[in-house]
Formats: structure tokens, C-alpha cells, sequence
């Protein structure tokens, strides 16, 4: 462990493990207040991207710092073989976690406090020029308070505040991931929008739009793009609801709402309260 993290923090359990590295909980040795800490094992990067990707992410997060819905990066500590991040603890479940545990759809209120935080998050991104990419329900994650935290940006990639230009390469996860990056074309930051209208179908139907077997029979049913509306499952969802996802869940990104936008939109305004609902 880095020599002066251990004189600033002490780490507690482990929370969770990824490809390349591990998370702990940590306390703040001059506070008390307790953080989690995210190790990067720089050794077992396999290449320049990686590491690009690794080196990326707390430059990103010390742009969009500020944000209460997006994770913030308090301190950063480097030597020879680890990187540690030290970052908000958000010791709820997750939403992957919360849908899980779900034996159906959430309510149209319930989910639409969810979304108006993720939406308020994007939104942030894409006004720093900051696409994350990779907008799944296992990078939504919740503190103490309930309050959402976007996290996880080892995906994302600057497309520029003013000169706005276009993202090359497939990344994202199969269910969430727009079609515009499978084909292989060049993409913008609608890409965030199309996953976020991914988890708002998610929570009001209790299942994913476009869906296989396989991997590629997911990704298949994404390019195709065919959103439809079960009766069974969306009998009591709202007009205005549908009419978002519909925008939102637009095959021609060209015609596919903004996050902006979308937090504008009549049924993110008012909560999911709609005339049907109630």
C-alpha cells in the first residue's frame, strides 16, 4: 500500500472486486469519516488502453466534481504498482441489486425518482463534454441518504464542450448498450441517453427491451431497435411515460431526445405523476 495512504486512512472490509483492481471501505485517520477506497493494481494492466482508461478516470471526476448525483474523488494516491482513488461511500444496494430483489416493475413515482437523478447526471456529463459510456444499473449506486451516484467512468471519453466531436469503439454492456456503437459508426453523447431510457424500461416493465438468449442475440435485437409495449406488462403505465422511452429509445440518434431534454420533458417534471396515475 501506498505509504502515505496508510498515514491519512485505515482500510476496513472489502466491498467489491473488479478486473483490475478492489474496493474498501476506508476511514479518514484525521476525520473519522469513513470513504471507500478504490485500488488499481496497475500491474495487471494489459495494455496502453487500459491504462489510458485507468488514468482517465480521476481527471474525469475532478471535472465533473461538485455534482451530488455523480461520484467525487476526495483524494488520489500513486506509486510504482497501485493506483487508490479515494471516493464517496455509497454503502446501499445498488440499483442492479434493487432491481434484483424486485419481483416486478417499480411505480411510476418510484421510478421516476430514480431517473430524475440519473437523468440530472448525465445531464452534467454532457455539459462538461464527458460521455460515460457504460450507463448500467451496476454503475447507479445509492449513499446512506438514498441519493443516486453515477460512478465508474473507467469507460468514458471526452467529445469536447465546444467543438463537439464523435466517439469511435464498442464499449457498453449488452441490454444497455445503444446501437450506434455495435454498428461500428462514429457516435455521440446520446449514447448516455438510449442507456438511460434502457433502465427507465427496466423499471417500469421489470424486464429489458431488447433482449436474446446470448450475447449476440441481445446485441442482434438492439440493432434492430424494435421498442414495443406489451399490453400485459404496460397496461398501467402512463401515455407521457411511453411517449419518453419512445424519444429516449430512438433508433436514429439524430431524433433522439437529449439528457437536457430529457429532463425537460412533462413526465420527468412532474415526477411521474400523470393524469392516470394520479
Amino acid at each position: 500500500m501506498t505509504e502515505s495512504l496508510k498515514n491519512d486512512y485505515r482500510l476496513c472490509e472489502e466491498l467489491g472486486r473488479g478486473q483490475f483492481g478492489i474496493i474498501h471501505r476506508c476511514i479518514s485517520l484525521n476525520s473519522g469519516e469513513s470513504f471507500a477506497c478504490k485500488s488499481i493494481d496497475k500491474r495487471l494492466l494489459c495494455d496502453s488502453t487500459d491504462r489510458e482508461c485507468i488514468e482517465k478516470e480521476p481527471k474525469i471526476l475532478r471535472v465533473l466534481g461538485g455534482n451530488a448525483n455523480i461520484i467525487q474523488i476526495h483524494r488520489l494516491y500513486e506509486d510504482e504498482n497501485w493506483l487508490h482513488m479515494i471516493i464517496d461511500l455509497c454503502d446501499g444496494p445498488d440499483l442492479f441489486e434493487q432491481i434484483s430483489k424486485r419481483s416486478g416493475a417499480f411505480s411510476e413515482s418510484e421510478a421516476a425518482s430514480i431517473f430524475t437523478q440519473l437523468i440530472k447526471s448525465v445531464s452534467c456529463c454532457h455539459r462538461f463534454g464527458v460521455a460515460h459510456r457504460d450507463i448500467k444499473p451496476d454503475n447507479i449506486l445509492f449513499d446512506s441518504t438514498r441519493k443516486l451516484k453515477l460512478a465508474d467512468f473507467g469507460s468514458a471519453e471526452w467529445f469536447g464542450m465546444n467543438e463537439r466531436r464523435t466517439m469511435t469503439g464498442v464499449v457498453g454492456t449488452p441490454y444497455y448498450v445503444a446501437p450506434e456503437v455495435l454498428s461500428g459508426r462514429e457516435y455521440d453523447q446520446k449514447v448516455d441517453v438510449w442507456s438511460a431510457g434502457v433502465i427507465l424500461y427496466v423499471l417500469l416493465a421489470g424486464v429489458p427491451p431488447f433482449y436474446g438468449e446470448t450475447p449476440v442475440e441481445t446485441f442482434e435485437a438492439v440493432l434492430r431497435g424494435n421498442l414495443r409495449f406489451p399490453t400485459r406488462i404496460f397496461k398501467s403505465v402512463s401515455p407521457e411515460a411511453k411517449d419518453l422511452l419512445r424519444k429516449m429509445l430512438c433508433k436514429d440518434a439524430s431524433r433522439r431526445l437529449s439528457a437536457e431534454q430529457v429532463s425537460r420533458h412533462p413526465w420527468v417534471i412532474n415526477g411521474g405523476q400523470t393524469m392516470i396515475n394520479g
